[in-house]
């Protein structure tokens, strides 16, 4: 966690947010690169995910419908021994909720910095985790929700089609730069890797789930599926090794290209005796490259390897997939066969006022204007300071913000971020306005992460308070989440008419 995501947790009052409507700050949004974040490829939807989190049982028990079997979305259902509900946050993000059996983890110190050293991972081909709960004897983890389904079920039980070859061979490209990430990043080991753990994102691209990097318990018994299809040396001595995970690799590779779950000896004996085409999935209908599918083959066969010394590396995995991708150009949704998903903004529910329609089109000039003109009438109330309060200190806190006022009225806005944040890191007073005026200072700064955090501070000072909630919708419009925006503008509008009623 970056040192600026840091002092901003640190300014925050999590008791008062719980009550407040709109984002809580224990779900607030950070571009990526402020944790250990993948620099070259970037990450999930608009480049932005959630910071890692610590969240509330009775938060989770509410997203998951007080963990209804409705929602539990693992792969065995209600028999699985660690259930994966869907959820849905008050901020309307889903989200994936791992529930361990009881008392699976006693230490709750080791439960969370394992979990904490996962939490640190940022990268487009995982689906990242995003917080846990440590709350008595409960142990979850929660991540970002994948919601097309597992590879598993678009290899094994399709109904409308198959996954075509050149699908197959972004998967394996996919899951290979995730776990190689991983290994770079200090996490060489991988728990059960199957068609289980690739998921899909909303735009059909594959991800590895987080949970495979976690352990099932602190014991260490980590493979639940079929023993035929364990590394031969976890069935010695019980160990996850990084050479195991190649092995798992192998059996994925086998899953891509036969379109079943083939046990690695069975497969092993028809690729000595050169019967590939006998291993192809039929469901391909010879619609696939014998070349392409040579090379998968050959690279299936080194993963499986009796002795772990003779599998290759997932840097060779990723150099050997690399140069196999025929339809580099193609969306995966497309090639997945499922329509891309897109929600339309919402229609705001209540009229607008000229604040509301600035933010709307988000028309930065006329917000300023607004912010301007109002000055501070809506901080009366906030703030109250008796006569033994009023030292030099206050003098100069005082005098940082109306330099910073100077400044914003000039539009000279790094000036007033930094006069504003002089006057906010003293603490002796808190100024919502100041909050939404430097959020504003950020927004035309070309800074949304950091006006969505003064915009929240805003809130969190004066709960009720519309404008604070305008500027978090300009803020997630900036930051692509559209529909997260739309509902901001209309909590808002709806704040702004109650007060005019009153």
């Amino acid at each position: 966690m970056g040192c600026c995501q840091s002092s901003f947790l640190r300014e925050t009052h999590p008791k008062k947010l719980q009550k407040n409507r709109g984002l809580s700050l224990n779900q607030s949004i950070i571009n990526t690169t402020g944790g250990d974040s993948d620099q070259g490829g970037g990450v999930v939807v608009g480049g932005v995910t959630p910071v890692f989190s610590e969240y509330s049982f009775t938060d989770l028990k509410a997203a998951t419908n007080n963990f209804s079997s409705d929602y539990i979305v693992s792969e065995s259902g209600e028999k699985a021994p660690n259930l994966v509900y869907k959820g849905r946050l008050q901020n309307r993000r889903w989200i994936a909720v791992k529930k361990f059996t009881k008392l699976a983890w006693p230490d709750p110190k080791q439960f969370v910095e394992e979990a904490s050293g996962v939490g640190r991972l940022r990268h487009r081909r995982l689906a990242n985790l995003i917080g846990y709960c440590c709350d008595g004897d409960e142990r979850l983890l929660v991540a970002e929700y994948m919601p097309n389904d597992t590879l598993a079920k678009h290899l094994f039980h399709w109904e409308s089609q198959t996954i075509e070859w050149a699908m197959r061979l972004r998967v394996a490209l996919y899951i290979s730069e995730a776990l190689e990430y991983c290994s770079t990043k200090g996490h060489k080991l991988y728990h059960d890797l199957n068609a289980y753990r690739v998921l899909f994102d909303e735009d059909g691209d594959p991800r590895l789930s987080c949970f495979g990097l976690m352990k099932n318990s602190r014991d260490g018994k980590s493979y639940s599926t079929n023993l035929a299809y364990t590394p031969p040396e976890y069935l010695r001595n019980g160990r996850v090794t990084p050479e195991s995970v190649i092995f798992s690799c192998g059996t994925i590779l086998l899953d891509l290209l036969s379109g079943k779950h083939i046990p690695p000896s069975h497969a092993l004996d028809m690729i000595r005796g050169k019967n590939i085409l006998l291993l192809m999935d039929s469901h391909l209908e010879g619609k696939f490259s014998t070349e392409e599918a040579t090379v998968v083959v050959g690279l299936a066969s080194e993963c499986l390897q009796y002795e772990p010394r003779e599998r290759p590396n997932l840097q060779k995995l990723v150099e050997i997939l690399e140069p196999l991708q025929p339809k580099p150009e193609v969306p995966s949704y497309v090639m997945l066969g499922i329509p891309k998903q897109e929600e339309a903004p919402a229609t705001p529910q209540h009229p607008l006022s000229p604040m509301g329609e600035a933010c709307q089109r988000m028309d930065l000039t006329a917000i300023h204007q607004i912010l301007v003109t109002s000055h501070y009438r809506d901080d009366e109330g906030t703030n109250e300071l008796s006569f033994q309060e009023w030292t030099q200190q206050m003098r100069d806190m005082l005098e940082a913000r109306k330099r910073g006022d100077f400044a914003f009225r000039d539009k000279d806005f790094k000036t007033a971020i930094d006069c504003y944040s002089q006057f906010i890191d003293v603490g002796t007073m808190v100024s919502p306005t100041v909050y939404a005026r430097r959020s504003l200072c950020h927004l035309l700064s070309d800074q949304p992460d950091a006006a969505l955090r003064d915009a929240m501070q805003a809130q969190c000072v004066y709960p009720d308070w519309p404008t604070a909630f305008y500027m978090q919708a300009v803020a997630l419009a900036k930051l692509n989440m559209d529909k997260d925006a739309a509902d901001m503008l209309n909590e808002a509008a709806g704040l702004e008419e109650k007060r005019q009623r009153r």
